[in-house]
């Protein structure tokens, strides 16, 4: 698949009930800036140290830039989430997809963050239900793997509403703040997540 770097179109669009995913863009900075910046202590205990120098807009050039690259390559997808507000999408968050293996692996990695404001309002939970079937149907793999510190208990209940299953417990798994934390680990295979599609009784609340 060709994708023109110049295209000011999204190359990758995702639609759910209320919200809206697809790739970053240039004209994406101002709110990017905006609501992470507003977030910052927020996103702090759960995310890597970045500082006022990693929301500067060349940074988020090469973001951009970088996120192009990757999802032309297949390697991994970086989506911002929006919602409609007053006839304009408002950005919310992102979900990242990343480190995606294939041949006898078959398998990628989920990743999201969500803005103060709107965490808690189940939009984590619809976006990432709305993410599974482009990881499942449109990538076929086959697998998709989450973790979280094991006190980020709305991040669990995220991932168990999309059918998560825990698969086990690792010690000073990823650097947070300065710090290894340790980290839950999730997982979902093709196979339970096409059961749960077909169950009423699974659907996202």
């Amino acid at each position: 698949m060709f994708w023109p770097w110049s295209s000011p179109a999204p190359l990758v669009t995702l639609r759910g009930q209320n919200v809206v995913l697809r790739l970053p863009q240039m004209h994406d900075y101002e709110a990017w800036y905006t609501l992470r910046r507003a977030s910052q202590d927020f996103l702090r205990p759960f995310e890597p140290r970045w500082t006022e120098l990693d929301l500067a807009r060349r940074v988020f050039a090469l973001r951009v830039r970088r996120a192009r690259q990757e999802a032309e390559e297949g390697t991994d997808y970086t989506f911002f989430i929006f919602m409609e507000r007053e006839g304009q999408d408002q950005l919310v968050g992102g979900i990242t997809l990343s480190n995606i293996r294939r041949r006898a692996a078959q398998f990628v990695n989920l990743g999201y963050w969500m803005g103060q404001n709107y965490a808690g309002k189940g939009i984590m939970t619809e976006a990432v239900g709305v993410v599974l079937p482009f990881i499942f149907d449109t990538l076929d793999l086959h697998r998709v793997h989450a973790a979280f510190i094991p006190t980020n208990t709305p991040s669990r209940r995220v991932l168990e509403k999309n059918g998560f299953a825990e698969e086990g417990y690792a010690q000073r798994y990823l650097q947070i703040n300065g710090r290894w934390e340790d980290h839950v680990l999730m997982g979902l295979t093709q196979e339970t997540w096409s059961l749960n599609r077909l169950s009423p009784r699974s659907r996202v609340a």
